[in-house]
């Protein structure tokens, strides 16, 4: 809302004054005294504030059943909050759970092949199954696949928009958006009325990466958005995966691109699944109750999950565990398992209930006091 205000600022402003809300009305001679905005920035801020109707934007949301989340507040995604620039504001319609934590980005081209759809499909519904939460961009083509798919297995799947939550786009999807809302959530950095301009999509690509613990590439030209989303993953740190194509069709090449690169190669979800460090079985209800801990059940008996069920390095990762916050090179170098399997696998204990995060990036025992 603010030029120049950008996630670092909004970061700084927030751990001053406590929150946004009071960031926003503080004084200039408040203002002025927080490091990095100075005389320059505290007047945008002031003027800014004098044009902006803060209380229509709130009724709008209300009106719409949008949730608004800021950088700094307990409810932001923890995963976005890792990534170089994360957004500032979040628009949610719908809702996020604390196991979108375990969540995998399934990107590919508009105009795909039936192939391109049916792996899309396939791999949203092998991941919802699994208890992993689908994220994609809503478009045309593999993004709507693998929504599908996700909802299809009655999971969870989160669409990233490059326009306010307030406008469906393509038009097309306005069943699909609505479903997506009832199973998970529609969010966007941008503003209500904000149009699908061409601008914000490399933005609204890092966030769908940035929610996510690896990328996976299905069919994708060169020139495609997806991968853009790639890159992204990989200056996140994150993992990327690609499938396979016919070598004589363009929407081949980009995921061919990858794999020459060091992509993973996907042809099954297990392939995903082995690379993240995760061993989880298929499930037909992911249910999440007041204690914390994930229950899984295969429809007739619910079974609580545990760090053995989520594979081998998870497991790892939980003895080395105690009662001794620990960061995640600390837990790497004690597991001697490389960091990045060890913050998937953090991830997953911590959607279990099995770990605590602490201040700082460090982690316990969720039984340590």
């Amino acid at each position: 809302m603010v030029q120049g205000i950008g996630s670092a600022r909004l970061h700084a402003l927030v751990t001053y004054f406590g929150s946004a809300e009071a960031a926003w009305y503080a004084s200039f001679e408040e203002l002025r005294r927080v490091p990095n905005i100075g005389d320059g920035v505290a007047s945008q801020i002031i003027e800014r504030r004098g044009k902006v109707d803060i209380e229509g934007e709130l009724d709008r949301a209300a009106a719409l059943g949008v949730s608004i989340l800021t950088l700094g507040e307990e409810a932001y995604p923890k995963l976005l909050t890792q990534i170089y620039d994360p957004p500032p504001v979040l628009y949610i319609r719908g809702s996020l759970a604390p196991q979108d934590s375990l969540a995998v980005a399934v990107v590919g081209c508009r105009r795909p092949t039936p192939y391109g759809v049916c792996v899309a499909e396939r791999l949203g519904y092998e991941l919802a199954r699994r208890g992993i939460t689908v994220v994609s961009g809503m478009a045309r083509g593999i993004d709507s696949a693998a929504h599908r798919g996700a909802l299809k297995a009655g999971g969870r799947t989160i669409a990233v928009l490059g326009c306010g939550v307030d406008i469906c786009y393509p038009q097309e999807n306005i069943k699909l958006m609505c479903d997506i809302v009832g199973s998970g959530a529609v969010v966007s950095e941008f503003p209500f009325g904000m149009r699908p301009l061409a601008v914000n999509f490399p933005a609204r690509n890092r966030v769908i990466s940035g929610l996510s613990l690896g990328t996976v590439v299905v069919e994708a030209g060169l020139r495609s958005g997806a991968l853009i989303t790639a890159d992204f993953a990989l200056e996140q740190g994150r993992q990327v995966f690609a499938v396979p194509g016919d070598i004589r069709r363009e929407t081949s090449k980009g995921p061919h691109r990858l794999l020459k690169e060091g992509a993973a190669l996907v042809e099954e979800v297990g392939d995903i699944l082995s690379e993240l460090g995760l061993n989880l079985e298929p499930v037909t209800l992911f249910d999440l109750p007041a204690s914390g801990r994930v229950t899984v059940s295969s429809g007739v008996d619910g079974v609580e999950a545990s760090p053995g069920r989520l594979g081998p390095v998870a497991s790892r990762v939980f003895q080395v565990l105690g009662d001794e916050p620990l960061v995640v090179d600390e837990i790497a170098q004690r597991a001697g398992i490389d960091a990045s399997l060890v913050s998937a696998s953090l991830i997953a204990l911590e959607v279990d209930g099995s770990v605590r995060a602490l201040p700082g990036n460090a982690y316990i025992k969720a039984t340590a006091p």
